[in-house]
């Protein structure tokens, strides 16, 4: 299924949404209203309704949505019931950080595959994952892995990009402070960490 004409801002609650419903499952809570999932998000209740709506029908008046068939739901919009194999390119500090996070087994992505260009690292292990040589990145439409995070050096980001969108990957976490420039099929979503610390001291 395709929802083109779902705001973006819409499809980037979803995650939001079912992590909160991972954490009420977690506490034994069968059902939910939307007062109570806006208060967990810190969102109003009409928007929550109005972002579910978009996909259907959701819950029941008056007694709030089934927590785990809610779930399993935002799970298929977002294709994430089933795995969702990634290679982690960069196996420095920010790599090594991002292969031992547990967060993104609530969403069932696992880090298949992790790839460096520093002879030092190839052939040790990072998590469970043993770290390979760059160039094996070829592989990776062979390997059935579409998505990519990218946890390198600026300079070399865009050179890594072109390369995986040639492996066939569909979708790139991008870490590093850069713009990308890939085909119109490829999906980008760039993470600037220190940009969006810049903006905390305007706030304070």
């Amino acid at each position: 299924m395709k929802y083109r004409k779902i705001p973006d801002e819409t499809i980037r609650r979803m995650p939001m949404y079912l992590r909160a419903l991972s954490l009420v499952e977690q506490e034994g809570q069968q059902t939910i209203s939307s007062r109570q999932l806006a208060e967990r998000l810190h969102l109003k209740p009409p928007q929550i309704r109005k972002d579910l709506s978009y996909f259907g029908a959701f819950g029941t008046r008056g007694i709030g949505y089934p927590v785990v068939s809610t779930a399993q739901q935002i799970r298929t919009i977002l294709r994430l019931d089933v795995p969702q194999k990634a290679a982690l390119i960069g196996a420095g500090q920010l790599g090594t950080a991002i292969a031992a996070y547990p967060g993104f087994s609530v969403f069932g992505f696992d880090i298949a595959a992790v790839f460096d260009n520093d002879p030092a690292k190839i052939g040790k292990h990072i998590g469970r994952r043993v770290i390979e040589h760059i160039d094996a990145v070829d592989s990776l439409e062979d390997r059935a892995i579409r998505l990519a995070i990218l946890a390198i050096p600026s300079e070399a980001a865009q050179a890594c990009a072109d390369r995986l969108v040639r492996a066939g990957v569909k979708g790139i976490l991008n870490l590093a402070p850069c713009y990308l420039v890939v085909p119109k099929r490829v999906k980008v979503v760039s993470i600037d960490m220190a940009m969006a610390l810049g903006v905390l001291p305007y706030y304070m």
